[in-house]
C-alpha cells in the first residue's frame, strides 16, 4: 500500500504473530492496548543478563555487563523522559496495581469532611477493587466514600467542564481524586492539565492511573503537577505480560513526613549493606521502592524504552493521529450502515491510539473470535458490546487498518 511505503512505521523491530485466518501471513495486531508486541531486541539482551548469571552468580551484582545492584537506575532517565517528569520523580517497580496501593498509602489521608475518592465510573475494574479496598481499609463504606463521575445521559465520554464544575461544588470532601489519563473502553484522552489544576485548587490529592497513557500520548507530569501517577509496561510499552509498572511521585513531596511501607530498597543506596536497623530514604521516589528489583523483569522494559527514545514520543504521536484517521474514515463507512458506532472521541486531542466500535446487535467476544479466526485480525473484545482497535504507531499499518475495517463489515451485516 502506498501509504505504508510514504509511512513506513518500525514495525520491522517486532515479531508479528502469524496469521490463525485470512489470506496474509502475518496477523493485522490491534491489540496493543492490552499486550504489546515483543521486540525483536528482547530476546538476545535478555539472554545478557541470563549468561551474566550463569557466568557470575552473585558477583553479577557488581560485576555483570549491566550491575545487578544499580540496575533499575538503567530505566530512571528514558521513563522520566516517556511521562515528562523529572529523573528523581520516577521508579520502576513492581506491578500497577500494587504501586496505585503502595501510592494510597501516602497520599490517600481521609480526615473530617475530606474522605472521598472520586474515579470514572468506567474506570478499569482493577482501579475500582483498589480504591473501595482502601476506603474499607480506613473503615468507611466504599458506596458512599467512592465517587464514580458518569458521562450526561446519552453520552460515552466524560465532559471536562462536568469533571471540573463537580470539584468546585464538592470539592472539599475529595481527598483523592485517581483518573485513567486514557479511559481504557472508551479510548478518551482526559484532559490531564486542567483537571489536574481543578483538583488541587480544590484541596485534594490528584493521582492518574496512566495504564493507557504511557506510551501512547504525550505527558508532562511535572509540569501539570500531580501528586502521583502508575502505569504499567505491558501494552504500548512492549515489555511482556504482567511486565513491571512506573511510579512518577512530584518533587514538592520527597523528604516529606507522607507514611510509606519501607523495605531493603527504601533506604539509600550508598549506605544499604550498612546493614542499619533504620532505613535513610533518599529524596526522591526510590524512597518509596520496598523490594530489590527482579532483574530479568526489568531486562525487557530496559529495551523497550530504548526504543522509545530512539524514535520519540513527538513522532510516535504524529503517526498515531496519521493512522487512526485513516482508520475512522475506514470505520465511518462501515458504521453509517450496520448496527455498529464508533464511541472514542473523534477530536485528535481527545483520543489516542484506540478507536472503540460499539456493537448494537451481537457480542464483542464472539466477533472478536470471527475476526481473528477468518480473517486474521487481532481486536479487543470488552464484554458485552465493544470492540477496541489500538493502531499502535510503532508496528501498524495502513494496510492492517484496512483489513480491519474490511473484517468488521464482512462480519456484521447492513441494516436492512
Amino acid at each position: 500500500m502506498e501509504r505504508d511505503q510514504q509511512d513506513p512505521g518500525h514495525r520491522h523491530l517486532f515479531h508479528v504473530p502469524p496469521a490463525e485466518g485470512g489470506d496474509h501471513p502475518e496477523v493485522a495486531y490491534f491489540a496493543g492496548n492490552s499486550l504489546g508486541l515483543q521486540p525483536r531486541a528482547t530476546r538476545a539482551e535478555l539472554n545478557e543478563d541470563l549468561d551474566d548469571w550463569a557466568r557470575l552468580g552473585v558477583e553479577g551484582h557488581l560485576d555483570a555487563a549491566r550491575p545487578w545492584l544499580p540496575y533499575h537506575e538503567l530505566l530512571t532517565q528514558p521513563a522520566a523522559r516517556l511521562v515528562g517528569a523529572l529523573p528523581s520523580e520516577v521508579v520502576v517497580m513492581n506491578s500497577l496495581t500494587v504501586d496505585l496501593h503502595l501510592l494510597m498509602v501516602s497520599f490517600y489521608r481521609p480526615a473530617g469532611d475530606r474522605t472521598r475518592i472520586v474515579i470514572e465510573d468506567a474506570a478499569f475494574p482493577s482501579d475500582s477493587y483498589a480504591v473501595r479496598s482502601q476506603a474499607r481499609f480506613h473503615g468507611l463504606d466504599p458506596d458512599t466514600a467512592v465517587v464514580r463521575l458518569r458521562p450526561r445521559d446519552g453520552e460515552d465520554t466524560l465532559r471536562t467542564e462536568d469533571i471540573v464544575a463537580f470539584l468546585e461544588t464538592e470539592g472539599e470532601t475529595v481527598a483523592l481524586l485517581m483518573l485513567g489519563g486514557v479511559n481504557y473502553l472508551t479510548g478518551e484522552v482526559m484532559d490531564m492539565p486542567v483537571i489536574t489544576a481543578a483538583g488541587r485548587k480544590a484541596g485534594a490529592v490528584v493521582g492518574w492511573d496512566l495504564a493507557h497513557a504511557a506510551g501512547n500520548v504525550p505527558l508532562a507530569l511535572h509540569e501539570w503537577g500531580a501528586d502521583f501517577a502508575a502505569w504499567c509496561s505491558y501494552k504500548y510499552l512492549n515489555s511482556g505480560p504482567g511486565a513491571l509498572a512506573g511510579v512518577f511521585i512530584h518533587e514538592r513531596h520527597h523528604g516529606s513526613p507522607l507514611p510509606r511501607f519501607e523495605g531493603w530498597w527504601s533506604t539509600e543506596a550508598a549506605t544499604r549493606f550498612e546493614m542499619t536497623p533504620e532505613s535513610r530514604p533518599p529524596r526522591s521516589a526510590d524512597a518509596w521502592q520496598v523490594s530489590n528489583p527482579p532483574i530479568f523483569a526489568m531486562g525487557p522494559v530496559r529495551t523497550s524504552l530504548r526504543i522509545f527514545d530512539e524514535v520519540g514520543m513527538p513522532a510516535l504521536r504524529e503517526r498515531s493521529l496519521r493512522l487512526t484517521t485513516y482508520l475512522r474514515e475506514l470505520l465511518d463507512e462501515v458504521v453509517a450502515t450496520r448496527p455498529l458506532s464508533v464511541i472514542t472521541p473523534r477530536e485528535p486531542e481527545r483520543h489516542g491510539c484506540q478507536l472503540s466500535v460499539r456493537l448494537h446487535e451481537g457480542n464483542a467476544g464472539a466477533l472478536t473470535k470471527r475476526l481473528r479466526f477468518e480473517y486474521g485480525v487481532i481486536a479487543d473484545a470488552r464484554q458485552p458490546d465493544v470492540v477496541r482497535f489500538a493502531p499502535v504507531p510503532l508496528y501498524s499499518t495502513y494496510e492492517d487498518c484496512r483489513r480491519a475495517a474490511e473484517a468488521l463489515a464482512a462480519c456484521v451485516e447492513e441494516t436492512k
